[in-house]
């Protein structure tokens, strides 16, 4: 690991699941500026009708923030495409450090009116998808000096009231995420990988935000930066820091000794008119 504070991840290596826009690649650019060298495997080829951004322009992107790139076609739904791609980044990079599970599919709908297709999709994508590449890269992040597994999921509150607005169906493959991050973070506890989630304490201002959930709510979330950053804080933690942990963005900056939050606001007014993310609560 690189001594130069201003490249922390300098000789390191981070493979993430999507990344091609949003928070994923926010995330890809924070790391490939301070050095890291970046791996993707997402399936956004070709530009997306109504969402920005390929896995080609991610990675160029990468390389102007002045990191190495590796983007690979892939579906992390598919064991053989993502066994290959970490194949071919510990070919090309000589290993991993960290794993970043980013990509995720969302459709908030409730039970009766959720086809079947779309949960299977969600499981997919955002449980499966999330143990899978975590468990391909286990072998490779022992051989790191300082190895992390960053999963976006929420913290496990089971309190009932999240089903009030939130379908059953995507609860269920985010909580599964969050699951994979618990029984990993206990099962390589001796391996000195530490394994951690991070979620939003509101809603992003991404792409897929504005197409799900409705652009009103832009005025009222915070940048991708935030995450950004708070996944850097935790990525460059030292060797044995805290693993198992559900973190929230602003929390995690705030305990860095981040004062000026509002930074992160799409538009200026005060923090409680910010609209929460799902299964969290205001400070």
């Amino acid at each position: 690991m690189s001594l130069d504070s201003s490249r922390p991840l300098a000789g390191r290596t981070l493979i993430m699941s999507g990344g091609s826009r949003g928070i994923g690649e926010a995330i890809a650019l924070k790391a490939a500026a301070a050095g890291a060298n970046i791996a993707l495997i997402a399936k956004t080829a070709e530009p997306h009708p109504s969402l920005p951004g390929t896995l080609f322009t991610a990675a160029a992107k990468i390389e102007e923030a002045g990191g190495q790139a590796l983007p690979i076609v892939g579906d992390v739904r598919d064991d053989e495409q993502v066994a290959a791609a970490v194949a071919q980044t510990v070919e090309r990079f000589g290993g991993i450090d960290i794993v970043v599970n980013n990509a995720s599919a969302l459709d908030i709908t409730r039970t009766e009116d959720l086809g079947m297709k779309k949960y299977d999709l969600m499981q997919d994508i955002n449980a499966r998808g999330s143990f899978l590449l975590s468990k391909l890269s286990i072998e490779h992040l022992r051989a790191s000096s300082n190895a992390h597994i960053l999963t976006l999921s929420p913290p496990l509150n089971l309190d009932p009231k999240w089903f009030d607005q939130i379908g059953t169906g995507y609860t269920i493959s985010k909580f599964s995420m969050s699951l994979v991050t618990l029984g990993l973070a206990r099962e390589l506890q001796a391996d000195g990988i530490a394994v951690n989630s991070l979620w939003p304490r509101t809603t992003i201002d991404t792409a897929a935000v504005r197409n799900i959930l409705g652009d009103d709510l832009v005025s009222a979330s915070r940048t991708a930066e935030i995450m950004a950053d708070a996944a850097m804080e935790i990525i460059t933690g030292p060797v044995g820091g805290p693993t198992g942990q559900f973190y929230i963005d602003d929390a995690v900056l705030t305990a860095a000794g981040v004062t000026d939050l509002a930074k992160y606001q799409v538009s200026p007014g005060p923090v409680d008119e910010l609209e929460l993310d799902f299964w969290v609560e205001s400070h």
